[in-house]
């Protein structure tokens, strides 16, 4: 039984492996959209779905620096927060 599981997480690991940089630059540009759609308000650009993102602010305030720096804004492009 512990042999098939070390088999496994190798085979895993090997199919994995030369894929994960993809994997990473995938989750990050859908997080940048996601953060630009619920920051589209602030931002100044209209969003036909404010109501629904307006609740998931908090969450992304968060994580607005790591945002910002990976967009190549010095600071916070949002007026009211100042995150560094």
């Amino acid at each position: 039984m512990e042999l098939l599981k070390r088999v496994n997480a190798g085979l895993r690991e090997f199919y994995a492996a030369p894929h994960r940089r993809a994997f990473a630059r995938a989750q990050r540009d859908e997080e940048d959209l996601f953060m630009m759609l619920v920051l589209s308000e602030a931002l100044g650009v209209p969003n036909p779905a404010s109501g629904a993102t307006l609740e998931l602010l908090p969450e992304m305030l968060d994580r607005m620096h790591d945002w910002h720096i990976r967009q190549g804004l010095e600071q916070s492009p949002l007026d009211g927060l100042s995150c560094c």
